[in-house]
């Protein structure tokens, strides 16, 4: 089974202590469900496309892993620190054998 990378991408931050909590909170949980942190952070260039204030990669066993992580009890709580804190789009992408 091919590995999956989940991609979250901050469109917009509009409250840095609501992003904090979440921060805190989803970290565990992504190592919790099977994840590597792959990269996180501002992006070090934008080479096309609108400039995004951060980005996490993180690596998971499967899509479904990815998936359940997602659901999990700990990355909900995680989701209810962070509120209307942030605007995301967070995409599963399956690795490439």
């Amino acid at each position: 089974m091919a590995r999956a990378y989940w991609i979250n991408t901050f469109t917009a931050v509009h409250d840095t202590e609501k992003l904090a909590a979440y921060v805190e909170l989803a970290g565990p949980a992504m190592l919790a469900g099977g994840g590597r942190f792959l990269a996180r952070g501002e992006p070090a260039a934008v080479l096309e496309g609108a400039d995004v204030p951060r980005v996490t990669v993180i690596e998971f066993p499967s899509a479904d892993a990815a998936v359940a992580a997602y659901h999990s009890p700990a990355y909900q709580r995680a989701l209810e620190a962070l509120g209307d804190g942030a605007t995301r789009e967070i995409r599963v992408v399956n690795g490439v054998e």
